[in-house]
């Protein structure tokens, strides 16, 4: 071997890696070949794990608790386990708690006006930095937008969908980017104030 030609390092491969989630009392789960339907007080969410080289199966007939496996797996490979748990998880709040941000205007000199149209689903936002160019942002899916009752210059998106609430709220800060502006100085747009729930436990 050269002195400078170093050995390659193996890891060695887990035959099975594993977990378990228990089911919350008021969410039933459909398992339909790596599709999760999660139906709950709220309403449902779907997920797909088709991409995900996983088994998902309920551990027995009570279906109350969901196994997660994967065989031959190493290094960062492990770590789909415990993203597909967070999925799960996260579901199972969204349609028991639904899912709730708050984004705050800020703005120097031109006041921001935002309207909603379109039952709740269409945030329209005008005279930012005094353009007239009227910036349109869709919901996506079953989220909502309202106006805060209590707070000024502030909008409040509810779903169950964490994915959908948050590249909701992605959609409308990223549209109120500055540019061709010293960004450290032009501070102005829609940023996410507040993440939780709807049903505050």
């Amino acid at each position: 071997r050269n002195p400078g030609q170093t050995r390659g390092r193996r890891t060695m491969k887990v035959i099975l890696k594993a977990n378990t989630i228990k089911i919350a009392e008021d969410v039933t789960v459909d398992i339909t070949a790596r599709v999760l339907t999660f139906k709950g007080p709220r309403g449902t969410v779907k997920r797909s794990f088709k991409h995900m080289p996983i088994d998902i199966a309920f551990t027995d007939d009570t279906k109350r608790e969901i196994r997660l496996e994967r065989w031959f797996t190493s290094g960062k490979a492990n770590a789909v386990i415990r993203t597909c748990t967070s999925h799960i998880t996260n579901a199972m709040i969204g349609v028991t708690k639904g899912f709730l941000y708050k984004m705050r205007f800020v703005y120097a000199h031109f006041p921001i006006n935002v309207s909603i149209t379109n039952k709740d689903k269409r945030v329209e936002i005008r005279n930012f930095l005094g353009e007239k160019v009227v910036r349109v942002v869709d919901a996506i899916d079953d989220v909502t937008v309202k106006r805060s009752t209590d707070v000024k210059d502030e909008i409040v998106l509810q779903g169950n969908d964490i994915e959908s609430v948050s590249r909701t709220a992605a959609l409308i800060q990223q549209i109120c980017a500055v540019k061709r502006k010293d960004i450290r100085k032009f501070l102005d747009g829609i940023y996410v104030s507040y993440k939780g729930n709807v049903i505050e436990s």
